[in-house]
């Protein structure tokens, strides 16, 4: 009898010691497990905020249909001159606007980069008719999609703007193109912009000066 006592007294023993191994065992593979994904998880967190951190710091691109915009929102005063209507639907069509056609002329028609202030000052050059390039009404903007063509007035429109205005226009088309959110100042009539000299500027002829001069 104490045989079978002591038996099962081992017996039970080395059941409960089994037992206690098992759960060990399981515990530190449950630990392991989470120690080996924690580190991925923490490289996934990390991904995820440097991605988080390159999109917020990169430039935000703007396309050139839109760009006209925001060149509006920063020199409002400049003419829009979007009353054409259009082909398709016979009605006006108010997201034709100069600068709009200004920027494809820029871009489609001259292929010219719209990141540099001396490219813009060469397509401004055309509408003025001071370079050797000339617009041609068989590939203006907005030719295929208005019932009249804009050209000649939208190269009035530009020659009707002053030096100054016409320095604003580069800067801010400049400024959209290349992602510079800083508000740019648009100088007043009779003000010199930042970065010019203090010396005279010899005043521009204006229409009408002739008269002046009669007795």
């Amino acid at each position: 009898m104490k045989k079978l006592k002591l038996g099962l007294s081992f017996l039970l023993i080395t059941l409960i010691v089994a037992i206690f191994t098992i759960l060990n065992w399981v515990l530190e593979s449950g630990e392991l497990s989470l120690s080996a994904m924690e580190p991925l998880r923490m490289r996934s967190s990390e991904s995820a905020s440097v991605q988080r951190v390159a999109q917020q710091s990169a430039p935000s691109q703007v396309r050139a249909q839109d760009a006209w915009k925001f060149v509006y929102e920063k020199l409002p005063d400049l003419p829009i001159e979007n009353n054409y209507i259009s082909k398709e639907t016979g009605k006006v069509d108010p997201n034709n606007t100069l600068v709009g056609r200004l920027i494809r002329y820029h871009v489609f028609v001259k292929g010219r980069p719209p990141n540099y202030r001396f490219d813009w000052k060469l397509s401004l050059a055309d509408y003025l008719g001071v370079t050797p390039d000339y617009l041609v009404e068989s590939v203006y903007p907005g030719n295929d999609v208005l019932r009249s063509n804009p050209m000649e007035r939208d190269r009035t429109a530009i020659q009707s703007l002053n030096r100054t205005q016409r320095d604003a226009l580069v800067q801010v088309l400049v400024d959209v193109f290349t992602g510079n959110s800083e508000p740019t100042r648009t100088p007043t009539t009779g003000e010199k912009p930042e970065g010019r000299s203090n010396s005279p500027e010899i005043p521009q002829p204006q229409p009408g000066d002739a008269k002046l001069l009669t007795p």
